[in-house]
């Protein structure tokens, strides 16, 4: 994220933003204030002592000892960011318009919410030695000489983070299990017709993956399972997913769902004025896809805080709606797998490639029209067919089922 432009104009100290986290998110947001002439003060505050980072690489090179860290290329000082690490967002008082923090209040005029989400733990496993979850910067750096040590490790939850760890774990020559209570990896992610032929690429890769399997309790040294097997264990990495991190907001009239995420409109704004929301902690309204969406992944947070940044700088009729076409990727097993839409609202699937080769896509439509696609190795596919879900294409099926043909030249002619 290097930043180019250099921030040298004094500051109007009458206007004060305050970003709450210093993730992906927050960090965007802070840079995207000043590149679209933020002139106010920008406070970011983060909980952990380390400079903000990047968190893909957790799970890749820092784990493996390749890299010390992921630190934003950022020079926050002469954007006139206030950068403040280690100190923790502990509540919200909206009438006096302060964040509440452990060292105490800070005032705001505007307040942008982007405290992420943690790593949801196994009951009755906190605390006991071995056990791990990867979601910072200190979860890689306790797990780097699990790695280098070559033990056995279990992991609890073949999602995308467990899958991802499993893969890292195996390049560095750890035996490793992973057990899934589903009757697939990626049951929460993907259908069951696409997320059955994931399954192989564990013993592909030399991994044992164990489905329609819970975990009865988690000790020092082993997994005890619910049918009584025992699971000896070096380490134990729980990757059962992530919930958002808005625990602090209790009580501060934010309006949060079912889910805990905070619940913004579709310009980011949440129920209290002046407060608004973006990233893993926050759902917003898709018109795109008629359903209010919770995206925890790393382009979210690359997108929404552009959106932010217009609507803090900008009137009211010039504000920004945001309704993206999510996307994510991930590195397992050899392979390179990407995703862009939301396939749930589908009425139709296509497979491009044989599933069960090196590089196939499959292709989710709703009423003819592209709505998602998940990509193994076809870069070209999903770079031209997110293309074609923004606009709403619609597919001629045969051509879009032929993997020979561009999937662009898959979409029909005509008003779309």
């Amino acid at each position: 994220m290097s930043q180019q432009s250099k921030y040298s104009r004094t500051p109007d100290r009458s206007r004060r933003v305050v970003i709450a986290g210093a993730g992906m998110a927050g960090v965007q947001t802070a840079v995207a204030l000043r590149e679209q002439g933020w002139r106010g003060t920008i406070t970011l505050l983060g909980a952990e002592p380390h400079p903000p980072y990047d968190r893909p690489p957790l799970s890749k090179a820092v784990l493996l000892g390749k890299a010390d860290g992921s630190a934003f290329d950022v020079d926050f000082a002469s954007l006139g960011i206030d950068l403040e690490l280690g100190r923790r967002v502990t509540g919200l008082a909206a009438d006096a318009h302060e964040v509440l923090t452990d060292t105490g209040p800070v005032p705001y005029d505007r307040l942008v919410l982007a405290t992420g989400a943690e790593a949801v733990t196994l009951p009755g496993s906190e605390g006991v030695p071995g056990v791990h979850v990867l979601r910072t910067l200190d979860d890689a750096e306790r797990l780097r000489p699990v790695l280098a040590a070559q033990q056995r490790v279990v992991v609890v939850g073949a999602g995308w983070i467990g899958a991802e760890f499993a893969t890292a774990a195996r390049e560095a020559g750890c035996a490793v299990t992973v057990v899934e209570a589903a009757d697939r990896p990626l049951a929460g992610a993907l259908p069951e017709e696409v997320a059955a032929h994931m399954a192989r690429w564990y013993a592909d890769a030399g991994a044992t993956l164990r489905t329609g399997t819970r975990v009865a309790a988690v000790k020092e040294g082993a997994v005890v399972l619910a049918d009584g097997t025992t699971l000896p264990a070096d380490a134990v990495v729980i990757g059962i997913g992530s919930r958002c991190a808005t625990d602090w907001l209790a009580g501060s009239g934010v309006e949060l769902c079912e889910d805990r995420s905070v619940r913004a409109d579709e310009r980011l704004r949440t129920s209290v004025p002046d407060v608004y929301a973006v990233g893993d902690c926050a759902s917003f309204p898709s018109a795109r896809y008629g359903r209010r969406l919770l995206v925890h992944h790393w382009d979210n947070a690359l997108q929404g805080p552009r959106t932010v940044a217009t609507n803090l700088t900008r009137c009211e009729a010039e504000g920004a709606v945001y309704d993206p076409v999510p996307y994510f990727w991930s590195e397992q097993f050899g392979r390179f797998v990407q995703c862009a839409g939301y396939s749930p609202v589908a009425d139709e699937l296509i497979w491009r490639g044989d599933p069960e080769s090196a590089a196939w896509t499959a292709l989710w439509l709703r009423e003819g029209a592209l709505v998602a696609l998940l990509a193994v190795g076809r870069p070209r596919d999903l770079a031209q067919g997110r293309k074609l879900i923004e606009r709403g294409a619609l597919l001629d099926r045969a051509r879009a089922a032929d993997a020979s043909v561009p999937l662009k030249s898959a979409a029909l002619p005509g008003l779309q």
